[in-house]
């Protein structure tokens, strides 16, 4: 067995901070989103990219591919958001085994309320104590770590 490859000191103290990041930076987005809009991040998350879909409308299965998450997982948050009035469930009409997830008029109106509120967090927390240079590094590094943790876009976040 070959020796491990452990971090230099540079890596190491880069892999400490992303790893902090990654940490807290969940905690404060679902504390705004909670406080403000009653919703966890990954619910807003559901509803945002419903919100962005033809016809605001995905399937289940899409649904959780562009979320990042498990049908299970998923389902039961659909679960509370319909009965909340954001979405609803329905069969999908070129396959009844699967089913669509469709944002409501409701879902839609409370995503138009999220949003600001949302984007000055992000604006906060990421966007603003970084400069031009550090955005356009941002995004080079992270379509970096994409391309191996999702080499087959299933997240749908490297498209730009």
């Amino acid at each position: 067995m070959s020796e491990p490859r452990w971090l230099t000191p540079d890596e190491l103290s880069a892999w400490i901070k992303f790893v902090a990041t990654v940490e807290l930076l969940p905690g404060v987005l679902d504390s705004q989103l909670q406080r403000d809009a009653s919703l966890t991040h990954f619910e807003y998350f559901v509803l945002a990219m419903l919100s962005e879909a033809p016809e605001r409308t995905l399937r289940m299965t899409a649904l959780a591919a562009r979320t990042n998450s498990t049908l299970p997982r998923l389902s039961h948050v659909a679960s509370r958001l319909e009965k909340r009035g954001y979405i609803d469930r329905k069969p999908c009409d070129d396959d009844r085994r699967a089913t669509n997830a469709v944002l409501t008029e409701a879902g839609w109106q409370k995503v138009v309320a999220t949003a600001p509120g949302h984007v000055e967090t992000v604006r906060e927390n990421v966007i603003d104590p970084l400069d031009t240079r550090d955005i356009a590094d941002l995004d080079r590094i992270m379509a970096k770590l994409l391309a191996q943790l999702d080499p087959d876009e299933h997240f749908g976040s490297r498209s730009s």
